[in-house]
């Protein structure tokens, strides 16, 4: 009998974030811009007080997929929410429904913490993405643009 679940990361699921952090990239055509070790997520996901987290999904006994987030907040309704970075199911196991499980058990963290919202970016080229998040009931924001500083322009700006 076939078992999906899903579970917070341990420490032992190290490699195989920083594994689902590559095959991501690859996907999304972005692999020259990880600059992340194993360590990075050690340290920032398993420090005293970290201020990101990790769920994993695991078919099998197999890790499959996993949903980093980190909470935010939102000044328009006065409450936290969850900010999902990353969802990652790998080609082999996508239709099994671990990416809706990931998806679901964020939600049940922040219902249970009162939280007002899930949101999360995608790029406007990933259709099957974009389907699949509609399909759950989720909706785009349309008028708005994500807006980053970062690298030398982070640098400069901060020290202008």
């Amino acid at each position: 009998m076939s078992a999906l679940t899903i579970r917070p990361a341990t420490t032992d699921d190290v490699d195989q974030i920083m594994q689902f952090v590559i095959d991501l990239a690859i996907y999304e055509k972005e692999q020259d811009a990880v600059v992340a070790t194993s360590e990075h997520f050690r340290s920032a996901l398993f420090c005293d007080n970290p201020q990101a987290h990790c769920l994993i999904a695991d078919f099998n006994g197999e890790s499959v997929g996993f949903a980093l987030y980190f909470f935010s907040f939102s000044t328009w309704l006065g409450q936290h929410g969850i900010y999902l970075e990353d969802l990652y199911v790998t080609p082999e196991s996508r239709g099994l429904g671990a990416g809706k499980a990931l998806l679901k058990e964020l939600s049940k963290i922040a219902v249970k913490k009162n939280f007002g919202r899930v949101e999360w970016s995608v790029l406007d080229w990933n259709e099957p993405s974009i389907k699949f998040y509609q399909a759950m009931g989720a909706k785009t924001k349309p008028g708005w643009t994500v807006f980053r500083l970062a690298d030398q322009a982070l640098c400069d700006f901060a020290n202008s």
